[in-house]
């Protein structure tokens, strides 16, 4: 089997495996549509006066809000996707990969590729969703709100992939996910300005990937950013190619105990 059949094979084998799990469909579109309608609608009350609106660079805090909620949605799904490793491990799928006669490269480019479409499926939805709620939101910004997706879901499946290659349980981590995901998400500025921050927190914010993807997302769909979009593409790519080279090394030298 050559490498590109490989990452087909990969890649449609993850997209079918959640297509099955309709709860896990279901779950992970409604539960950032829940986000957007509970926290944005509950705080845009609060937040309707001129000065909430200086604070959040011009815009009403629906519209500050949305982007941030639709690259949560592709963050959060392509992350937990580097789960499936330890199931694989756990249900012999991944020994099978590892003594196949095919690359092992190519294997892992496959299933992050195959989460990232997964992610980014969820995310364009919950985009649609949004941009029916929030009218204020530039529609010819989609491309650019895409593509700026698929480098966060490359990204961050890649991670998953590199950090599940190591564990030996599903409960390890999980906890890591818990201890990772929301710090990332809260030091984003999906859901307050990074310019409102302490010090100390800006910093943190300033070398979180996820940041970058935020903000680019943000300018694409408002024209508001804090972050030179320019910047934001240069470290999303270069994130998205080290990852990537990360997680083929670790999942080239994995073994099963």
């Amino acid at each position: 089997m050559n490498r590109a059949t490989t990452i087909y094979v990969m890649a449609y084998r993850q997209v079918k495996r959640f297509l099955r799990a309709k709860s896990h469909v279901i779950g992970s579109i409604v539960n950032p549509i829940m986000w957007l309608v509970l926290f944005g609608l509950g705080w845009s009350s609060a937040f309707n006066i001129p000065m909430a609106k200086m604070i959040f660079q011009g815009l009403d805090y629906m519209s500050y809000l949305a982007p941030g909620i639709v690259m949560m949605s592709i963050f959060t799904s392509s992350f937990i996707g580097g789960a499936t490793v330890i199931w694989d491990k756990e249900f012999g799928f991944l020994k099978e990969v590892l003594v196949a006669p095919v690359s092992r490269a190519a294997s892992i480019i496959g299933r992050a590729l195959g989460d990232t479409l997964v992610a980014l499926v969820q995310g364009i939805i919950v985009l649609i969703v949004t941009m029916v709620m929030t009218q204020s939101l530039n529609p010819l910004g989609i491309p650019i709100a895409i593509a700026s997706g698929v480098l966060v879901a490359l990204s961050f499946t890649s991670i998953g992939i590199a950090i599940a290659s190591k564990m030996r349980s599903i409960e390890g981590f999980q906890l890591i996910m818990s201890l990772i995901m929301l710090p990332l998400i809260f030091l984003s500025g999906a859901i307050y300005p990074i310019s409102n921050m302490p010090i100390w927190m800006k910093a943190l914010a300033y070398i979180n990937p996820l940041t970058y993807g935020v903000d680019l997302t943000r300018w694409a769909l408002t024209g508001v950013h804090q972050i030179a979009p320019a910047i934001s593409v240069a470290i999303l790519v270069a994130l998205t190619l080290t990852m990537t080279g990360i997680a083929s090394y670790i999942f080239s030298k994995a073994t099963i105990e």
